[in-house]
């Protein structure tokens, strides 16, 4: 197919090549016999070497760039490259997320795990390794789990569990140790959590294309040129990628089964690790009709009375209160049966989320623990985590002030008040359990998908949207005009300074009005066109940094070169062109290579050229808002460019350089707004000023997000959001009230 494809474009290549030889031809013989005779002809067989001399310039330059290309094939040492980078990625994600989540504060949750005894749910002993039909393991513990993965014949867990268990802090844990020490194994596969719920299986039937088209995602670094092409589908297909799936629970029960079925069609001698509630996890199998492969089956056991004191315990001052000391009797005795605590507290502290919650609403906020103890008033475990839940984004904020200091990464960067948060995460959470459009409820909130989740991008939106837009439009290029009118005057006109600055403005007026509504209204017909799909656009990536794209940049300036050569031999033969050809030369062809420029370095910034942070919700709001930013300019510069230097060549250059500057607002707006395939800043921007308008959110939601996430509120699984747990999400979402 390549070979095919590659010989219809030189054939097409072949064929253009004779008619520009046959275009020049025709051109020295009609001037050979028209009116100008011979010194015409001279003129234009002296133009005859541009066309000649261009192709000496490009060829070899197009030959490096293809060179370079296809010379460049990914090696093992860039496999191992890749690998060390991912690696180093996740590491650092989910470092920040166990200190958000205190997971290693003082210890881990004493949880202890055992093999399921549910025969249903875990395949054949003679399909698992021997020893681990019987293993038990603590989550204090995560180097003897860790230890005993490895030493599977074939290492797959699935870790089920109830609400609120621990299963995803267990995965998270496991993770976590693979990587610290996986220097002792450096050919061990990268383990890397994502969430299931997004793997639809018609579209990727197999699951390495699923975790391809997700670490280009998640993990942009890896795109980048110095790790050769395709290293995501590279590391997936060759099988570098543990999966660590979580959120099978999310997905709708005939998703459950054929992910299942797609698991074991598709892992082959593959690793694999699971996270899923119990119920969901055996109705999903049994749809399917089998079980995950050779996949041991873990569940936990509930935390006894004492081992919840003892914890407890290590969390409070070394001298608690009264209260407090008469809770972790109570729940120690009832370990031996000597006294029946409260049965709401027994059985949310039997839970690593219900200690987690106490935690967090009576000992980090220091607030009397003394109503726990109300038999009346809390008769059950549901009323009293309906009651912590409630507590706990009050205490949150209480307990983390806001900081300006960069490395304080656990302090919120504004102060907020807790009825204003809980109302606007109420909603959040309602929107993702309730999506205005036909689709799948969703625990992970992506900031590109708002707009399309909430259905705040109607048709009334946009065209509110397009008025504003064209309007911009007009202000930006008449006060363009004004001000470059206003300094060509008083640089250039004769008479006193009032009376310049006046011609100045009128002329800037008079041009700059009848530009201005020309592009508004055309910034906003085609808008009326391209938003349509804009809210279910994908974001983009933008890194402007210069470092490491040394060899980019030499090739930019070669072509840049080869425009200013264009122009100066244009110059230098103005005299003596046609004005068409001189249209040509100096307009069309520059007009080609700079457009196809600024095409390419737009490409080749949406390229990682390094890897320095992992990819987070904010880091991929800023960098898709950053094309957006960058885009308007860029676009506009060719066309400015070639149109200011035509108008400098046939006319006075500081006419050249205030039309070219006209040229380059007018074009870049345009482009800007009307075209691309990533708009979803853009979709962002425009839903969250509808909703903040409407109360439901606020207007600057990432930087909000971004301090819920600082409060532990949150949890960021690449650029998705998640609430911190299910049952938090669903707790906002039953209580949410519509204004």
């Amino acid at each position: 197919m390549a070979r095919n494809g590659a010989s219809w474009r030189y054939v097409l290549g072949w064929w253009a090549g004779i008619a520009g030889l046959a275009a020049v031809l025709a051109l020295v013989g009609i001037a050979l016999f028209s009116k100008g005779g011979l010194q015409t002809a001279a003129n234009i067989a002296q133009v005859v070497g541009i066309p000649l001399l261009f192709p000496t310039l490009l060829v070899p330059l197009l030959l490096w760039r293809r060179r370079a290309v296809s010379a460049r094939a990914v090696t093992s040492a860039d496999v191992a490259q890749a690998k060390d980078i991912l690696a180093g990625l996740v590491a650092e994600q989910w470092r920040v997320e166990a200190n958000l989540r205190s997971l290693d504060d003082p210890d881990p949750m004493p949880v202890r795990w055992r093999t399921t005894r549910d025969k249903k749910v875990i395949d054949h002993p003679a399909n698992l390794t021997p020893a681990s039909g019987r293993l038990s393991v603590s989550s204090s513990d995560i180097a003897g789990l860790t230890a005993q993965f490895r030493a599977m014949r074939r290492r797959r867990l699935v870790v089920l569990g109830g609400p609120g268990t621990g299963k995803t802090t267990l995965a998270v844990q496991l993770l976590r140790d693979l990587l610290a020490t996986r220097d002792q194994h450096p050919d061990e596969p990268v383990p890397v959590l994502m969430s299931v719920a997004d793997w639809d299986t018609d579209v990727h039937p197999d699951l390495r294309d699923w975790l391809a088209v997700r670490l280009a995602q998640d993990y942009p670094a890896l795109r980048a040129p110095s790790l050769g092409p395709g290293m995501p589908v590279t590391l997936a297909a060759r099988g570098h990628i543990l999966p660590v799936l979580d959120g099978l629970d999310e997905m709708p029960p005939p998703a459950q089964a054929a992910v299942i079925t797609a698991l074991n069609r598709s892992l082959g001698d593959g690793q694999l690790i699971m996270a899923s509630r119990t119920t969901e996890y055996a109705t999903a199998t049994a749809d399917a009709g089998d079980v995950l492969t050779s996949a041991l089956v873990i569940e936990p056991q509930p935390l006894t009375g004492a081992a919840a004191a003892t914890y407890l315990e290590r969390c409070l001052p070394p001298q608690p209160g009264p209260a407090w000391r008469q809770i972790l009797a109570d729940l120690r005795a009832a370990s031996s049966r000597r006294v029946r605590p409260t049965a709401a507290m027994a059985e949310t502290a039997a839970t690593p989320l219900g200690l987690w919650l106490l935690r967090t609403v009576y000992i980090t906020s220091r607030a009397d623990p003394a109503p726990l103890m109300d038999r009346d008033r809390f008769p059950g475990p549901a009323a009293l985590r309906a009651h912590l839940l409630d507590q706990l984004i009050p205490a949150l904020i209480a307990a983390r002030r806001p900081s300006d200091d960069p490395a304080d990464l656990f302090r919120p960067r504004r102060g907020h008040h807790p009825d204003q948060v809980r109302r606007w995460l109420a909603y959040l959470a309602h929107a993702m359990s309730h999506p205005a459009v036909e689709s799948e409820p969703t625990r992970d909130f992506a900031w590109w998908r708002l707009a399309h989740m909430t259905r705040s991008f109607t048709v009334a939106t946009r065209l509110v949207f397009v008025l504003v837009a064209g309007f911009v439009a007009v202000l930006v290029v008449g006060l363009v005009a004004v001000l470059a009118f206003v300094v060509l005057s008083v640089v250039l006109v004769e008479g006193g300074f009032a009376v310049r600055l006046a011609y100045g403005f009128a002329l800037g007026l008079e041009i700059g009005l009848p530009v201005g509504l020309a592009a508004g209204l055309l910034t906003g017909l085609l808008s009326v066109f391209s938003s349509r799909k804009w809210s279910t656009e994908e974001p983009a990536f933008a890194d402007l940094r210069l470092r490491g794209r040394g060899t980019v940049l030499v090739r930019m300036f070669a072509v840049w070169l080869v425009v200013v050569v264009m122009i100066v031999v244009a110059a230098e033969l103005s005299t003596v062109l046609p004005n068409e050809l001189l249209a040509v030369v100096t307009v069309v062809v520059p007009v080609g290579l700079a457009i196809g420029l600024i095409a390419g370095l737009t490409k080749r910034v949406e390229v990682p050229a390094r890897a320095e942070r992992p990819m987070t919700p904010v880091t991929s709001w800023r960098a898709d808002r950053a094309l957006h930013l960058l885009r308007v300019p860029v676009l506009g510069l060719g066309p400015g460019l070639a149109y200011g230097v035509a108008i400098g060549l046939t006319g006075p250059p500081e006419e050249g350089l205030v039309f070219g500057l006209l040229a380059w607002v007018v074009s870049g707006l345009v482009a800007g707004f009307a075209f691309g395939r990533h708009h979803a800043w853009l979709a962002y921007l425009i839903a969250t000023y509808r909703l903040a308008w409407a109360g439901h959110l606020p207007r600057k939601l990432m930087p909000f997000l971004d301090d819920a996430h600082r409060l532990g509120l949150l949890r960021a699984v690449g650029p998705h959001y998640q609430f911190r747990h299910a049952d938090l999400h669903d707790h906002l979402a039953d209580t949410y009230r519509p204004r």
